[in-house]
């Protein structure tokens, strides 16, 4: 049986591909094949005449197989701004996203799928990232960066992700704060507040440790 999910954070730049390699480095530690998807990302650069985008790079790199960069990801936008303006000339559409997510669950066991920004952030004018989890029709991992603001931002996309109808498989604390007072407990009342269980905490690092990041995990 084909699986995967769809990873969402409470906010921007709170370590999401971090998680979604160390997820599919995870995966591979099983014995199982994955790939991995970027639909949409903005902040693009060109390279031998296509837009790419560095984390989606990197999660090609990370997949067991080599898979063209346009599964990967399908919509790649030059400008570093919400996908919804940066793509108004060639809109993300959900039918396109969702044929692409099904040729790569032909490819690996198991698919990890990254999204743009929080699970409200919109992918078009119509359509946010929630749209496509569910038509994407994955489990959702709900990555909360633990610094300070965490605590609202954490309840508040938990709630939105249940209210989506959703399944939410769990969720990743990501320590992207070095000087954060009392992380272990901003964690601890996270984990009461929200149902869905902790996957694993990611120690605060430079530079990303995949592999230390994968020992983390418990799903």
């Amino acid at each position: 049986m084909q699986q995967g999910y769809f990873i969402t954070g409470t906010d921007t730049n709170v370590g999401k591909t971090w998680a979604t390699i160390a997820l599919m480095r995870y995966f591979k530690n099983q014995g199982k094949s994955v790939a991995g998807m970027k639909p949409v990302a903005s902040g693009c650069f060109m390279q031998n005449g296509q837009l790419k985008n560095e984390d989606a790079l990197l999660i090609q790199q990370n997949a067991s197989l080599p898979i063209d960069y346009g599964l990967i990801n399908p919509y790649a936008y030059e400008m570093p701004v919400s996908p919804h303006i940066a793509g108004i000339n060639n809109p993300a559409q959900l039918d396109v996203l969702t044929a692409k997510f099904d040729i790569l669950q032909t490819l690996a066991d198991i698919v990890v799928v990254e999204g743009a920004g929080g699970w409200y952030s919109p992918i078009n004018e119509q359509q946010a990232n929630s749209d496509l989890a569910k038509a994407l029709m994955l489990p959702v991992i709900m990555v909360v960066a633990v610094r300070l603001g965490c605590i609202n931002q954490a309840r508040l996309a938990y709630q939105a992700i249940a209210q989506s109808g959703v399944t939410c498989a769990g969720w990743l604390a990501v320590c992207t704060d070095p000087d954060l007072l009392y992380r272990d407990e901003n964690i601890v009342t996270i984990k009461t507040a929200v149902t869905a269980p902790l996957l694993g905490v990611l120690p605060y690092r430079e530079d990303a440790d995949f592999d230390f990041f994968s020992e983390q995990l418990k799903l």
